[in-house]
């Protein structure tokens, strides 16, 4: 039995919930990695997981001990990393990920000019809306929009977003007079972005001035690109973030309205897990992509 080979696949299962997860994450055959959590069970004399049909479950020995492992591979993994030279020099593969429509304005061209200047790292850029965890999907650094939960992640901020309401210059001038309160949306066709306003309500202000108020949508979309194209074609008002509509409210396909009302601005942070020796790499990455998304984001926010 190779022990570091046994001992990352247990731990590859407890972190991916399952033996057939980390099967997936491994990409070797399930019964490989049942074999190999079994002989170190039976090299240990102990049992380390209780496999029931939804998940595993540590028994207090698998939890002493995947506790231990934990700082045994990180040990190891940093000694590869030091004797393959990434402590050295910046070199190497590094794995990004952010949502969609931000990686693609503001994280993108700072990989494009990072890679220009480092011909020795490579990097993979996952554009995603959804969260990503760093050990499943074998994730370096997130970029991250909102409110971080509490965690064993590393933040570095590097801005803020705002949550603005927009809506095209023919529906405002059809539907004057333009709304100067948020009561006074009542009267107006709504385009809901699921992954960021309610359907039915909107709130608006900061702290004790926080206000909700009843929207009437016409259209309810999950991604923001489709609420901003509704809006465009004169369907209605819509709430998205505003480097979403960066380029309509450049070009005056869209304008902003209720400004005064904003509630407060959602950090942007980059992140990244806080266990072990951080490799060379990954902290260059991180200085220069901080640095270029520092500058994008104060750019965009004076345009406002």
């Amino acid at each position: 039995m190779n022990r570091l080979e046994a001992m990352s696949t247990l731990l590859a299962a407890v972190d991916a919930g399952s033996l057939s997860a980390a099967s997936r994450k491994m990409r070797v055959p399930l019964a490989t990695v049942s074999r190999r959590v079994s002989d170190l069970e039976q090299h240990l004399r102990a049992q380390l997981l209780v496999r029931t049909s939804r998940k595993l479950e540590l028994t207090d020995a698998g939890r002493a001990y995947v506790h231990a492992i934990r700082d045994v591979l990180s040990s190891v993994d940093e000694a590869e990393r030091a004797a393959a030279g990434e402590y050295a020099a910046p070199r190497g593969n590094i794995s990004v990920t952010a949502p969609i429509v931000f990686g693609r304005l503001h994280v993108l061209p700072a990989i494009v000019a990072f890679l220009d200047t480092h011909p020795d790292i490579n990097i993979r850029l996952m554009l995603t809306d959804r969260v990503t965890s760093f050990s499943e999907d074998q994730v370096d650094v997130a970029l991250r929009i909102g409110a971080l939960p509490d965690s064993g992640l590393i933040a570095l901020r590097v801005g803020h977003v705002r949550r603005v309401v927009c809506a095209s210059p023919s529906y405002l001038s059809a539907h004057a007079p333009v709304p100067k309160h948020p009561s006074e949306l009542k009267g107006h066709s709504c385009i809901a972005f699921e992954g960021l306003t309610s359907p039915t309500q909107w709130t608006f202000g900061k702290g004790k001035t926080r206000l909700s108020v009843p929207v009437r949508s016409r259209l309810v979309v999950n991604t923001a690109e489709a609420a901003i194209d509704a809006a465009v074609a004169g369907l209605g008002v819509t709430r998205v973030l505003s480097y979403q509509v960066e380029r309509e409210l450049r070009d005056r396909t869209l304008a902003t309205i209720l400004t005064e009302f904003e509630p407060e601005p959602l950090p942007v942070n980059l992140v990244y897990p806080g266990q072990g020796a951080l490799a060379l790499k990954t902290r260059v990455f991180l200085d220069f992509a901080a640095e270029r998304l520092r500058a994008s984001l104060d750019a965009l926010r004076n345009k406002r």
